[in-house]
């Protein structure tokens, strides 16, 4: 056909769909008619005339054409989500599918119950302290005893309580290198009678961060493993491997424990994998969220073993690429024990996890009950398993794996997911291909599609740069986190901004540019566009090896496979309902499970954004989340915004809505945090009384000073505590001491990067019962033109040392770690020491490599000790601070000292 005329049939379709919506004018005759000229938009297309034939464009053959009620379209559309949304609820809160059974031979959550109970009364459970070293490991040992005496004679039962003493480097948290003395590792071994010479390992920890009872963290873990070890033990049915049970002490000493016994313990050499059990939430279902490395038959007996799963290769690759600032033993056993395993993780109600709100009645029975199957089903799969001997055989790529609704896991490996992905691409690309490759005299197809194509990329930029410019915009005014207790509003704010500006770009084009083009025909086109980006996803997400690529696949062959189905009767009758609910049905998985997934990433990054710390805007990062999202979803209901009549009472309304909340926010209706006792979301602030002193080369005090030292983990700072305390404003803001390794503040893990804003009021001096001893041993001259300094420290059970190197000097060698130096992020060096009960003097060396003499000395350390338990973390300004705190924030307050001196 050519560009001045349209096809009868055309005609006579636009015709009819006129004369229900009113008067129109008199038909042109079928036969070509002089035209003005033509004006040429960007796209070298005529922007007046743009029917297409019927052949060509797909059009309806001789039925009435009267595009979709957007009202209909729209509430149709909101009805589906909402259903898809009811449904993954749905899925979420089914835990089990029976209650605790409490039948000899199966998990009785009640069991446990009474074990997480007992441990979480004893309270926080720090390294070092009584509570962890000896109230918790006395009650451990006298279950395990228990179970012991309980035990079937086929079984045989050895405990051995480790203390290792230890160093290593580890590039969490920017780098920085750990030390370990005395500290505690129970490790429980069931094997049959005769012995086994392969093991599988199950891990928890049951040590606690400061001032937290640690029920999720790790004590509901070290319950369901103990539990887990009565019904093993008692069982009738005999192992042919060992399952040792390692009840670690010093998790929370980021990883110590785990090391200790991987490096250390004789039963380690027995181990074959191992099952790891975390917490980034409070109850919930545990997620498995990192496999491997490699070795997928692991993966297949969670999937043949496990009676509630919860697994997905989304959350593992997400997790291994460091976005989430969190690291569990799982690195340890496979980074130091070279070890394949499966680390699983309750993600649920994250906002309460390492604070005083973690406590015992918050987790759910069931979720202990569908943990405690789980586990218990795995472990014995794995013990009587032909494949744990020799495990390495199999460890051959990785899997693509995730569980559908927790019905059921789907895993194949990641070979043949690359063979699945490149025959969906293959499907893809056919069809479009017969399309784009049409000849030229019957379709202008490839410059619509190219222009369609353009427009959909516009829009989604356009959209983006919208919400970030409201978010960014929410951060400068003060109102960011305004959606941490109300989630939602972050949906009416960013959700509904990023639609609106898409199908307000759409309407704009179909208006302006397509003004003259069959709507079906465009409804076709935008089919084929979102098609056509979700392939190119596929592909670059195949050749980057990520097996997360499933995803695309999904958003690929569903809707493909659906157009395929439903087009005939598009093309007969047009969007009619029967071709909508057939479309709906079609696109049921993909946004079934890209709703389900989504789920899962707001349930962890939400609680995480709220501390993040200080330079991360969490709005940005949200938005940018919510608009990703946004684009997702809608990719292939673009199309129903060229099938509709109109657009604009939806796009008004999703404009309305967000321009409300907007307004709502920005005079902070919505507080950020929740002081609610049945949902706490609170503000973390961490308190250091500190007393702080400066030595000069030659030994002498410059400066001595004390503060409380305050940190608000999230981005809002101190603004919304002000109000409640008037002294900590920005009068008191921490100033850095350039010279000093780390600004000269005593910070207990090396997270100076993510928080910037502190605040130092002034306060009296501190001294603990427990004074630091810290002394230069000796320092010597090598052979090499270096110098070697040797130190001793003694204290309490946590403190950091900290070094920075001067002008024309360099750390060459130390005795810590691996024995080469590993820097911090900034460039300063930062190890994190731990001990348990009675250790001695730690005595450390380090060499620094002096190319240039300076007259301010080679080297300055620092020494950081940090009371995180009994009588010493405490101070009467401490607590009179603590309490002046509103009840929507978890101070966190320990007592600390800093000393300085250089050399």
């Amino acid at each position: 056909m050519e560009w001045g005329s349209e096809s009868a049939a055309v005609r006579r379709h636009r015709i009819r769909g006129e004369r229900r919506d009113g008067p129109v004018a008199a038909p042109q005759p079928d036969r070509e008619a002089p035209a003005p000229e033509p004006s040429v938009d960007a796209c070298g297309r005529n922007a007046r005339t743009r029917k297409q034939s019927a052949a060509g464009s797909g059009g309806a053959s001789g039925a009435a054409w009267t595009g979709l009620s957007e009202a209909r379209a729209a509430l149709g559309l909101a009805l589906y989500l909402l259903a898809l949304r009811t449904l993954v609820q749905l899925s979420l809160q089914q835990l089990v599918l029976r209650g605790a059974s409490g039948h000899h031979g199966e998990f009785d959550a009640r069991q446990a119950r009474d074990y997480l109970e007992h441990i979480t009364s004893i309270g926080p459970r720090t390294t070092g302290s009584p509570e962890n070293e000896i109230l918790t490991v006395r009650y451990l040992l006298e279950q395990i005893k228990l179970i012991e005496v309980q035990s079937n004679s086929l079984h045989k039962i050895s405990v051995d309580i480790q203390r290792p003493t230890g160093s290593f480097s580890i590039d969490f948290l920017g780098g920085f290198t750990s030390y370990y003395d005395n500290i505690t590792n129970i490790a429980v071994k069931l094997e049959p009678r005769e012995g086994a010479q392969h093991a599988v390992l199950a891990n928890c920890h049951f040590d606690s961060v400061a001032n937290s009872p640690g029920a999720s963290d790790d004590a509901v873990s070290c319950s369901v493993m103990l539990e887990v070890l009565r019904v093993l033990s008692t069982s009738s049915e005999a192992l042919h491997h060992a399952v040792i049970f390692l009840f670690n002490g010093a998790e929370e000493n980021v990883l110590q424990a785990s090391h200790g016994f991987i490096t250390q313990h004789p039963w380690a050499n027995l181990i074959r994998a191992f099952i790891n059990l975390e917490a980034a939430g409070v109850g919930g279902k545990e997620l498995v969220f990192q496999t491997g490395p490699e070795n997928p038959w692991l993966v297949q007996a969670y999937v043949s073993a496990a009676k509630h799963p919860f697994a997905s290769v989304v959350a593992q690759e997400v997790f291994q690429s460091g976005i989430i600032p969190s690291d569990t033993d799982f690195r340890i056993y496979r980074d130091f024990g070279n070890i394949p395993g499966i680390d699983l993780a309750f993600i649920e109600n994250g906002y309460i996890y390492h604070t005083k709100y973690d406590t015992a009645d918050r987790i759910l029975t069931d979720s202990i009950q569908r943990a405690g199957d789980n586990i218990l089903a795995v472990l014995k799969y794995l013990a009587t398993s032909d494949m744990l001997v020799s495990s390495s055989k199999y460890r051959h790529g990785n899997m693509v794996f995730f569980d559908v609704l927790g019905l059921f896991v789907i895993a194949y490996p990641s070979r043949v997911g690359s063979i699945i992905n490149s025959m969906v691409v293959m499907a893809a690309v056919l069809y479009l291909g017969k399309k784009l490759l049409q000849p030229k005299h019957k379709t202008n197809y490839m410059k619509d599609f190219s222009c369609g194509l353009g427009i959909t990329l516009i829009s989604w930029f356009t959209s983006l740069v919208t919400v970030l410019i409201i978010a960014v915009f929410i951060s400068l005014i003060g109102q960011s986190l305004s959606w941490y207790n109300h989630f939602y509003v972050s949906v009416c704010l960013y959700g509904t901004a990023a639609a609106a500006k898409i199908i307000f770009i759409h309407t704009l084009a179909k208006r302006f540019y397509y003004v003259n083009a069959s709507d079906q025909y465009l409804g076709e086109l935008f089919f084929d566009i979102a098609l056509f980006v979700h392939c190119g996803s596929l592909i670059a997400l195949t050749y980057q090896g990520l097996c997360s690529a499933f995803i695309s696949a999904v958003w690929v062959a569903f809707p493909l496979l659906t157009k395929l189905c439903v087009d005939k009767d598009f093309k007969q009758h047009g969007a009619r309902g029967k071709f909508i609910a057939f479309y709906l049905l079609g696109m049921f998985i993909p946004y079934l499970y890209s709703l389900y997934l989504i789920w899962a990433v707001f349930e962890m990054f939400t609680p995480i954004l709220g501390r993040s710390g200080s330079e991360i805007p969490p709005d940005v990062v949200l938005a940018s989340i919510l608009a990703g999202c946004t684009m997702i979803l809608s990719s292939y209901f673009i199309n129903f915004i060229y099938l509709a009549k109109s657009t604009k009472k939806t796009m008004l309304t999703l404009t309305l809505i967000c321009t409300i909340t907007f307004f709502l926010v920005c005079s902070g209706t919505f507080f950020p945090y929740s002081s609610n006792p049945a949902s706490p979301k609170p503000k973390r602030v961490f308190l250091q009384h500190v007393t702080r002193t400066f030595h000069d080369l030659d030994g002498k005090v410059v400066k001595r000073d004390s503060g409380i030292w305050i940190n608000g983990f999230d981005y809002t700072g101190m603004s919304h505590i002000t109000p409640h305390i008037p002294e900590i404003n920005d009068t008191v803001r921490a100033h850095c001491e350039e010279n000093a390794p780390l600004c000269g503040f005593p910070w207990y893990l090396p997270v100076h990067f993510l928080i910037r804003k502190n605040w130092y009021l002034p306060a009296s001096e501190v001294s603990p019962g427990e004074p630091v001893h810290f002394r230069l041993v000796s320092k010597e001259q090598t052979h090499w033109d270096s110098v070697k300094l040797t130190f001793e420290a003694s204290g309490p059970s946590h403190m950091s040392f900290y070094v920075r190197t001067h002008k024309g000097s360099t750390l060459s060698q130390w005795s810590l770690g691996s024995g080469t130096p590993v820097t911090s992020k900034g460039g300063d060096y930062f190890v994190f020491y731990s001990h348990g009960l009675q250790a001695p003097a730690w005595q450390f060396w380090i060499e620094v490599q002096v190319l240039e003499e300076q007259p301010e000395g080679i080297v300055t350390v620092a020494i950081a000790a940090h009371y995180l338990s009994g009588e010493n973390k405490r101070s009467s300004q401490l607590d009179a601070l603590k309490e002046k705190f509103p009840d929507w924030t978890f101070p966190s307050a320990w007592v600390c000292t800093y000393s300085l001196y250089v050399f």
